[in-house]
């Protein structure tokens, strides 16, 4: 997603915490935050469903959002920039829900092992390229992709749950494939 389509889809502050709202809620007064939180819900939610591959990591992204708005409302600097801070919180939510599914690791006992640190470090930037090239694609590729691939959901349940035909699916499959594949392609 570019910053651009960012900021066209961004939520308009104006229409759902105005300026004394924010900044009662930012020193504290509690009936304040709970309105700001119950005003942001909705548009949170439809940021996230746009921005996660899957209806439940965009319900845990919405709900972690929330969370945060909630508890860190005081830290926000200016009123008018709650609508791209709230957002900002979606997508990296929805990023690091993405990151973890991407980035399969050896447990041992609830640890993390790697074989050495320059297999981490190259792990890590795999795992960003990777990343990036996902995030880079149409939502309805993303969705896919993520689905099929990350999630291991059948072709049938993809499908269906995105209101696809299952032609239309693997179509779109095969595109998002082909497109993460040349962006991970290096460049001569």
């Amino acid at each position: 997603m570019t910053v651009e389509s960012e900021r066209r889809t961004a939520p308009d502050a104006g229409s759902w915490a105005g300026a004394r709202l924010v900044e009662a809620a930012q020193h504290g007064d509690r009936e304040a935050i709970a309105a700001v939180v119950h005003g942001a819900h909705p548009h949170v939610r439809r940021f996230a469903h746009h921005l996660c591959a899957s209806s439940d990591d965009a319900e845990d992204a919405a709900q972690e959002a929330l969370i945060i708005l909630y508890r860190k409302i005081g830290t926000l600097r200016a009123t008018s920039a709650i609508a791209s801070w709230m957002f900002r919180i979606v997508r990296n939510e929805c990023l690091r829900r993405a990151r973890a599914a991407l980035a399969p690791r050896a447990e041992l006992g609830g640890i993390d092992f790697a074989a050495s640190a320059e297999d981490e470090v190259l792990r890590r930037l795999d795992a960003e390229q990777l990343t990036q090239a996902i995030t880079e694609l149409p939502m309805v590729q993303r969705r896919v992709l993520i689905m099929r691939d990350v999630l291991g959901y059948s072709g049938r349940a993809t499908a269906d749950a995105l209101g696809l035909s299952t032609a239309a699916m693997k179509s779109q499959l095969h595109r998002a494939r082909s497109a993460v594949r040349d962006s991970l392609v290096p460049t001569r």
